[in-house]
């Protein structure tokens, strides 16, 4: 199946050389572009786009509130949103991530690193490293005054133990065959897993079940 991505970016010349290299995968295509927050919500809604590549830094209205109107949009279920940030310490990220974004990169990645990253998140995967990113989180997360994503009330303590293992390894950024390794699960077993996981705790993607795993101290700096 062909990617559908939509791009971003208050500069041109980015969207025009990230354009490039997406009409240059043969499994992905730009089905348009953006110059704002606003405008990236609305073409959102007109192109059916499967993933966003969204740039935080905007005029009029900046990534962060592009992605939480889009992933509160029923309209919109399933549209994935990769970010962009210039520094990978961007303290942005992690709102971002709340919002509803399904991974980030920063914005000098290499092409081939980018494509593949489009790939990861487009099948549903998040796209957060277990080093320094993850701790980053979790440190923005334990620090005073970040308002706590919303969640099932039952939070992890609906899991069941097996739930919780799991879980505690999306949060350390390992993907279905890891987890499988690990547990000595089948990747689908893992991935059937995560999925009711998800159901539970009402998570839109991956990426918020890593915040989850951090704010209910499952994950920690040290344990990553």
């Amino acid at each position: 199946m062909t990617i559908r991505v939509l791009l971003a970016d208050d500069q041109t010349l980015v969207r025009a050389a990230f354009a490039m290299l997406v009409e240059s995968a043969g499994d992905m295509e730009v089905v348009g572009e953006a110059g704002t927050g606003r405008e990236a919500v609305e073409r959102a809604r007109d192109s059916r786009a499967d993933l966003i590549v969204m740039d935080i830094r905007m005029p009029d209205l900046d990534g962060i509130e592009a992605t939480r109107l889009i992933a509160a949009d029923p309209d919109l279920t399933g549209v994935k949103v990769l970010v962009l940030t210039t520094y990978d310490t961007d303290e942005n990220i992690v709102e971002a991530l709340r919002a509803g974004a399904s991974g980030f990169l920063v914005k000098d990645t290499r092409p081939a690193e980018m494509l593949e990253a489009i790939r990861t998140v487009a099948a549903g995967e998040s796209l957060l490293s277990p080093g320094p990113t993850a701790r980053l989180i979790a440190r923005l997360l334990r620090s005073p005054g970040v308002v706590r994503t919303v969640v099932a009330e039952a939070g992890p303590d609906s899991l069941s133990e097996r739930e919780r293992e799991v879980l505690t390894l999306v949060g350390r950024g390992l993907n279905n065959t890891e987890i499988g390794d690990a547990l000595g699960l089948s990747p689908l077993t893992a991935k059937t897993h995560v999925s009711r996981i998800m159901g539970k705790l009402g998570a839109r993607d991956r990426a918020q079940l890593v915040i989850v795993a951090y704010e209910s101290g499952m994950v920690t700096p040290g344990g990553v």
